[in-house]
């Protein structure tokens, strides 16, 4: 009978890897090790190179604001019981548990024309929900939150290009990680705000970008947000479990509530639509989705160590620290292994931490100016000059395949 490999969990993968870890002194938060905010960086980075090409423009907004805001625009009757909040100069302040309110802020600065529009803020803010302690789950639920939010003010006759563009931007993004994605169109709810009829022309722009798309949908209803319908895109984890991550979500009262507006052609003041949108949703619980898939061996692009030397004899050792020295200085994160240990034992380390591509350097390597290269998953590959080895993993990189 075949031998069936336990999957672990995100929790023991983080330790095993040493890329997070959670504490009582703060339940609900995880503590990013190093290795894990490269992990966190790359994706910054990489979700920050498509909104600089899609023509975001990135604002950061504070964490802590007071409460009339989130009074006027609503939110504090629908989500109070998740927000944390404190006395400060006798005001009741507000730690924020959604960007949206503090955006029209920005928007607000200033006069804004139909011209302007769209207008896509987007902002990877540090959101605080009051989750109780029943339901935290390692990075799956936390009350500390990471959220790639963007915010987009629209005129109405745009919104359907809008959402279409939002889908593709989403779908693009999932496939370089080899999710299979579902979308749920999720309604009116019970207790929502605003007009009836409003309601139902966001529904139905949601809709047209959906078919517009192609893309087969699950109808939910009366499950969307307070303000507005909004489009949930799911995925499925390595054991099968659903998680909802990216969101689109059509906002025609936050206009209403805050006073927002624009001047049209006809030099008259008219509200505009806001979409709301997350890729990763929680990027906590996109690593932590991530982790398990790909059981810590992540793709080269995103590993937080994608190269590691090791040295045969310490004759060999100042031949593998210019080896290391040479892929670091191409941007390679790189680590140098010259303990006093078998070459065995240093390889089996290597592999525990999973590390993509292995480079052995002994006498034989030195003198023919070469590495011995051992990929993950393949084994020895056999000895190469490194400039080829470099041209190969660059390329990779480059790709970003999953």
């Amino acid at each position: 009978m075949a031998k069936t490999t336990k999957l672990l969990s995100h929790q023991e993968l983080g330790t095993q890897l040493d890329l997070y870890s959670f504490h009582e002194i703060a339940p609900g938060a995880p503590f990013w090790h190093p290795k894990g905010m490269v992990i966190f960086r790359e994706l910054e980075k990489l979700i920050r190179e498509a909104l600089d090409r899609a023509d975001y423009q990135e604002i950061s907004t504070p964490i802590m604001v007071r409460k009339d805001l989130f009074e006027k625009s609503g939110h504090f009757k629908f989500y109070k019981d998740l927000m944390f909040t404190l006395k400060v100069d006798n005001q009741t302040f507000v730690l924020k548990p959604m960007n949206c309110p503090e955006s029209t802020i920005v928007y607000s600065s200033k006069v804004r024309s139909w011209r302007d529009l769209p207008l896509r803020f987007s902002e990877i803010g540090r959101l605080h929900r009051k989750e109780l302690s029943g339901v935290l789950n390692g990075l799956f639920r936390v009350r500390q939150i990471t959220m790639d939010d963007a915010h987009i003010y629209v005129r109405q006759s745009q919104m359907v290009d809008e959402i279409d563009n939002l889908i593709v931007l989403i779908n693009n993004f999932y496939k370089i990680f080899g999710f299979k994605t579902s979308y749920h169109l999720a309604t009116r709810p019970d207790e929502a705000m605003g007009d009836k009829k409003l309601w139902d022309k966001a529904e139905d722009a949601l809709a047209q970008a959906l078919k517009k798309n192609k893309m087969k949908y699950e109808l939910q209803p009366k499950e969307g947000a307070f303000y507005g319908p909004k489009i949930e895109v799911h995925v499925k984890d390595s054991l099968g479990r659903a998680w909802q991550l990216g969101t689109i979500q059509v906002d025609f009262n936050m206009a209403e509530k805050l006073n927002l507006s624009f001047i049209n052609p006809d030099g008259k003041k008219e509200k505009p639509v806001v979409i709301h949108r997350a890729v990763f949703g929680s990027f906590e619980r996109f690593i932590g989705i991530l982790v398990e898939n790909y059981q810590g061996a992540f793709p080269v692009w995103l590993s937080p160590v994608q190269v590691k030397v090791l040295n045969i004899a310490d004759r060999n050792g100042k031949y593998a620290k210019k080896i290391a020295s040479e892929l670091a200085a191409d941007g390679l994160r790189v680590e140098l292994d010259t303990a006093n240990e078998t070459i065995g034992k240093k390889i089996r380390e290597a592999e525990i931490e999973k590390v993509p591509y292995i480079l052995v350097v002994g006498d034989k390597e030195e003198k023919a100016g070469t590495v011995a290269v051992r990929e993950r998953g393949k084994g020895d590959l056999g000895a190469e000059k490194l400039d080829n080895f470099k041209s190969k993993i660059l390329s990779e990189i480059e790709q970003k395949s999953a």
